[in-house]
């Protein structure tokens, strides 16, 4: 296979690829602490293909890289919503161990215990260097700028904020949470402001999407019009010397 049509091919998977992920944040433009992501491509080259490529090079798919930077806060006036002002996550454990999450949408369990939506315990301080689930009595919730949970006006928990110096390692899991690779410790008691009754917004900025999206499409449609014409021109070439023998 000639070398431009192979680096054609890979150049439109990879934008296939890349409109994927745009629909995905789209598609999550209106999930709390949702962050968006970013796709970037890289040439590798293939060496190993230099006898059959007129040019062994090919488009694959770089690093993605997660946009962390804050939504905004809007008010919802339920009082178990909470937002993040400033760097941090709340803490939240699951079967694959600790993960963090700025969606603060929680829920309380029939046994007390703050969750979230898919029913995964709210990490809380319970003691000096000691931290496990927050788990509340019946009654009025309302919280405090520094972190601390009042049920009915008294001090019942206060969440555990966790930072990273670089967010760059952490990993993308389901519903808004992200995990860290082994040997990543987070920081606790990250200089971050509660809000009760608030949730963070979504990253996601539509307008900054459709540009992307508009700019993808062109790229997309340039390598196939790259692909038809590199195509034709051997079907072309084909013709002719086939048609002197």
């Amino acid at each position: 296979m000639p070398g431009g049509i192979y680096v054609a091919l890979s150049g439109l998977r990879h934008h296939a690829e890349q409109l994927d992920q745009i629909a995905s944040d789209i598609a999550n433009t209106s999930t709390s602490g949702y962050k968006s992501e970013r796709s970037t491509s890289v040439a590798s080259e293939r060496p190993s293909f230099s006898s059959a490529l007129q040019a062994a090079v090919d488009v694959t798919p770089g690093e993605k890289q997660i946009d962390f930077r804050p939504g905004s806060i809007n008010g919802t006036g339920r009082d178990l919503d909470f937002a993040l002002d400033g760097r941090g996550f709340f803490v939240v454990e699951t079967p694959e161990g600790m993960q963090y999450t700025r969606n603060g949408h929680f829920q309380v369990l029939n046994d007390g215990t703050l969750a979230t939506v898919d029913g995964y315990a709210v990490q809380g301080e319970i003691g000096t260097d000691e931290y496990g689930p927050l788990v509340l009595p019946g009654g009025a919730v309302s919280s405090e700028a520094d972190g601390t949970i009042l049920v009915d006006g008294v001090p019942s928990g206060k969440f555990r904020i966790a930072d990273f110096a670089s967010y760059d390692a952490l990993a993308r899991q389901e519903n808004g949470r992200f995990s860290a690779p082994a040997g990543l410790t987070p920081d606790i008691g990250a200089t971050v402001e509660l809000r009760g009754g608030a949730l963070e917004q979504s990253n996601v900025t539509m307008a900054e999407q459709l540009v992307q999206v508009s700019e993808v499409a062109r790229t997309f449609e340039a390598l196939q019009r790259g692909l038809s014409v590199l195509m034709n021109d051997i079907d072309g070439r084909a013709i002719t010397e086939l048609g002197r023998r």
